[in-house]
């Protein structure tokens, strides 16, 4: 076993392989501030942050036997997270529109005021990208998956992946540009 966990989350995590519910809610409780925060990054709104979340957590909890102690748990979540609300992209689009976009498409749905960027005004900025923008803009900044490991996993073509996060950047910068 690894020593990055503490004693007592190491136990939490027993306890839940053994089908323990209060462990599972000590862990939910713990956890789904940052596992939260990780689904909205990757949705659009809150209402599918949420479904993202429950869905992220049935998945940890059906599948925390498979934990090995090898590593940090919440960096294992975070994974589970990551994925799953890739997952929910694809479900709600049936597959990763990666299409070339006009920045004349790409319209804010709400006015930010202006003054300094915060995280909360970033978020709502990135959430506004176009899912294969903001899918790939999450992947590569935020989560630092590899250009070969966002197009593996969300099978597309490596130079697709670059062209994503460029074109993310690109239009962060231009609506950027109207606040400063």
């Amino acid at each position: 076993m690894s020593t990055i966990e503490s004693p007592d989350e190491i136990s939490l995590i027993k306890a839940c392989s053994n089908g323990d519910n209060k462990a599972f809610k000590k862990i939910y409780d713990k956890h789904s501030p940052t596992m939260y925060s990780i689904c909205l990054r990757y949705m659009k709104n809150e209402d599918e942050a949420k479904d993202a979340l429950q869905e992220g957590f049935i998945k940890v909890f059906k599948n925390i036997e498979k934990f090995t102690f090898s590593g940090s748990f919440e960096g294992w979540m975070k994974r589970i997270f990551v994925h799953t609300s890739i997952e929910q992209i694809r479900k709600r689009k049936t597959h990763l529109d990666v299409s070339e976009l006009n920045s004349n498409e790409l319209k804010l749905t709400s006015k930010i005021e202006t003054g300094t960027m915060d995280a909360e005004k970033m978020m709502t900025l990135v959430q506004q990208l176009p899912d294969g923008y903001r899918t790939v803009f999450n992947m590569f900044i935020v989560d630092g998956y590899s250009h070969r490991e966002i197009s593996e996993y969300l099978g597309i073509n490596e130079n697709t992946s670059k062209s994503q996060l460029f074109k993310a950047r690109k239009q962060l910068q231009e609506w950027l540009k109207d606040w400063f």
